[in-house]
């Protein structure tokens, strides 16, 4: 066993690092939420007040990203290493910013109606927020809970296969349905968007796989 794995065999459970990673999970399924919100509705006012609130999210995932990296910083024993803290607490809020980016396409693109396969999506990156609030939270005591987390990983991906498929279906129904050019761009280009950010949580699930190989 070398220096640094002795160490971190007596760092405390209870580690600064876990509440600020359950902050930002948690902070994600509050951003997920309301883009389901967003994508069920095509009320322009609706609209606007979901996209303002996802924003706000947006920024607290920032934060809370701000104060992982500087707590790395004053750190001098951490949980586990100190790339694979900074890589989960960046790909959580790459979800949340890639929400974010769906919200903003949708407040400057304003497409005059919405495919159901956005909100079919939508639903998949909040089902993807709970499993990894779910896998976050259980690395408290990951050796007592790896199955509970493998099996949170597995769930990701499965999401992440159904955006795909989710994927294909809406750009076939845009490109077969919308005649309009430029509303064609518009939902093209949130349809890409929605999926990128399923794709953004399965680069989470990575992450948390990295750390449990490496406690193994």
């Amino acid at each position: 066993m070398n220096l640094d794995k002795f160490l971190k065999f007596f760092t405390p459970k209870d580690h600064e690092f876990f509440p600020l990673f359950e902050k930002g999970a948690q902070n994600l399924i509050k951003t997920a939420e309301v883009l389901k919100l967003l994508m069920a509705t095509e009320d322009p006012e609706q609209q606007i007040t979901y996209i303002k609130q996802i924003k706000e999210l947006e920024k607290i995932g920032d934060d809370v990203t701000h104060t992982v990296y500087d707590q790395l910083n004053k750190s001098f024993i951490t949980p586990f290493d100190r790339e694979d803290i900074q890589e989960l607490a960046s790909n959580i809020d790459d979800v949340v910013d890639t929400i974010n980016g769906v919200g903003q396409r949708i407040n400057l693109y304003k497409p005059k109606t919405y495919i159901p396969v956005f909100n079919e999506v939508a639903e998949v990156i909040y089902q993807a927020s709970i499993e990894i609030e779910l896998s976050v939270r259980n690395l408290k005591d990951a050796l007592n809970n790896k199955d509970k987390i493998m099996q949170s990983c597995i769930t990701l991906n499965t999401l992440e296969n159904k955006a795909d498929e989710l994927y294909h279906i809406g750009i076939s129904m845009i490109f077969e349905n919308e005649k309009d050019a430029f509303e064609l761009i518009k939902k093209k280009e949130i349809m890409e968007t929605l999926e990128k950010a399923v794709d953004k949580s399965e680069d989470v699930s990575d992450a948390i796989k990295t750390i449990l190989m490496k406690m193994a």
